[in-house]
């Protein structure tokens, strides 16, 4: 049997955004590799998240018996393998995030599995399947391809696939996978929520981003203010979210998030480290303002300035009062 198997994430009774983009990513390749799309999710209570992924392109929902709705990576992983010698898929997919890193590289290698890790675009033809990563510090896009093995892993960069928002019907199925092999050296205590926030930088598609050249806290209100008054989103370089001026969600770049569906780019006082660029370099349009001209960041950038990020900031308060 061949197909894909997509390991459902969900957290507090809510699936999590990267199980649906995995169902749309599933959708792309799903021609080139033949067999029904099935989506696993494990778990105790876990029927009105099932009916939640009941969506265009999925052939079967399988509900995973396990004795918590939390994720133990442990018991992910046996769930994972039995499923893997019931269906036999081809491609197995999760989210590039915590709980998926915690398990994805251990069912490949128990598997003897291919895998790929921040995986941003797929493509499957008679020739095989062929993932697209980032490569070098996020530098170029490396495709990889795998030859000789019969199962991929795959874990998908968020944010990056279309979400199918029809719904579907697909074929219902439960089963109560044996776990006694499922370690017993951990213990769930409890889950603390991070920060509520009220952005999203991976779905902004106009962002205004700070960094060093700020200078000091206490400027961060007037380009906060700029920014409401343009209609961007607010965003900084690590830097800021270090020093503690502004909280994690803010971050742009490889330790924050990556801004997927951006589509202006305006970064006031940021040198343009690898880190950063990760995040948003391949956003279409990105005006950069720094006073080095040397500045990595204008290397990516579309329109560069090379001024005072007040001075280009009083400009713009001036145009947009």
């Amino acid at each position: 049997m061949a197909g894909i198997l997509i390991v459902a994430e969900h957290l507090n009774g809510v699936v999590r955004d990267i199980t649906r983009e995995a169902i749309g990513a599933a959708q792309q390749v799903k021609a080139g590799l033949g067999g029904p799309v099935v989506v696993a999710v494990i778990g105790n209570d876990i029927g009105a998240i099932a009916d939640s992924l009941d969506l265009a392109g999925v052939d079967e929902i399988v509900q995973v018996k396990a004795p918590a709705d939390h994720f133990d990576p442990h018991v992910y992983e046996e769930c994972v393998l039995e499923l893997g010698k019931t269906y036999q898929p081809e491609l197995i997919l999760l989210g590039h995030t915590v709980n998926g890193m915690a398990l994805a590289a251990a069912i490949a290698a128990r598997l003897g599995a291919g895998f790929a890790s921040d995986v941003l675009a797929l493509s499957a033809d008679a020739t095989g399947l062929t993932a697209t990563r980032g490569a070098y510090g996020n530098k170029v896009n490396l495709e990889v391809a795998f030859p000789d093995r019969k199962i991929v892993v795959l874990a998908l960069r968020g944010a990056t696939y279309p979400v199918p928002d029809a719904k579907g019907s697909a074929k219902r199925t439960a089963i109560e996978p044996n776990l006694i092999q499922a370690s017993e050296s951990m213990q769930h205590t409890g889950y603390i929520e991070a920060p509520q926030s009220n952005i999203d930088i991976a779905k902004a598609e106009y962002i205004l981003s700070v960094g060093r050249g700020i200078q000091e806290k206490d400027n961060l209100p007037r380009f906060e203010g700029l920014a409401d008054r343009l209609g961007f989103t607010f965003g900084c370089s690590r830097p800021i979210v270090d020093s503690g001026w502004l909280p994690k969600p803010h971050q742009v770049g490889q330790s924050g998030k990556v801004a997927s569906a951006c589509k202006v780019y305006v970064a006031l006082g940021i040198s343009g480290a690898v880190q950063h660029l990760y995040g948003m370099k391949h956003v279409d349009t990105i005006i950069a303002v720094n006073t080095d001209p040397e500045a990595p960041i204008f290397n990516v950038a579309t329109y560069g300035v090379c001024m005072d990020i007040f001075e280009f900031a009083k400009e713009l308060e001036a145009q947009f009062n």
